[in-house]
């Protein structure tokens, strides 16, 4: 099990070009709320009965992802991906969501968060908010910036990434949902300077 992270503001990155190459995309990471874990296989069932709750996914561009088909092949991509976290709620113990660090580029100081979901009985309490914090904090150990792709029309999700920060880069994507459907992704940047003159959290 890797050692948990510390509530500590993030070190100085590496320097030279290979610091995204250096980047931990799976620690364990603990905060007052809730703790975030390597993502495991036997971790599907917990996660599909989170995720299998229509609502969650209302404004999500992938709004299907409730039907077990298309949540397996999210789940799959998760594992695949190396960098999935489940996030579990520390008074429970229970698993309520998921995110995950994605490295387009090793040899850039960039990172990306995102693929986030959280069980709605956690919406609106700081969980959230806490485990995009934890997450900021380890990226910053390793990248100068990190961004966040977010549906065009995903406006609670937009206005989450806003109230971490996150600042509407003239960046945008066209990415093609499993079924052909073009959705436009918003891309929002945070730099470690912005981040590191934030409030302490």
């Amino acid at each position: 099990m890797p050692a948990a992270v510390p509530q500590t503001s993030p070190r100085q990155p590496p320097a030279g070009p290979t610091a995204g190459a250096l980047f931990d995309l799976q620690p364990t990471l603990v905060g007052d709320r809730v703790r975030l874990r390597p993502v495991a296989p036997d971790d599907f069932a917990a996660l599909y009965t989170v995720a299998a709750d229509p609502a969650l996914w209302a404004a999500h561009p992938a709004h299907d992802r409730w039907q077990e088909p298309v949540f397996r092949r999210l789940f799959a991509e998760t594992l695949a991906s190396g960098g999935g976290l489940v996030i579990i709620d520390k008074a429970s113990a229970a698993i309520i969501g998921s995110s995950r660090y994605h490295i387009a580029d090793p040899a850039a100081p960039r990172a990306e968060i995102g693929w986030t979901f959280l069980a709605r009985s956690h919406w609106g309490g700081g969980y959230n908010r806490e485990a995009k914090v934890l997450m900021l904090r380890h990226a910053f150990r390793f990248v100068d910036m990190v961004v966040f792709r977010v549906g065009e029309g995903n406006l609670r999700s937009r206005r989450a990434v806003e109230k971490i920060g996150g600042t509407l880069s003239a960046e945008r994507e066209e990415v093609r949902l499993p079924d052909g459907t073009p959705v436009i992704h918003v891309v929002y940047a945070l730099s470690r300077t912005a981040f590191l003159a934030q409030p302490a959290r």
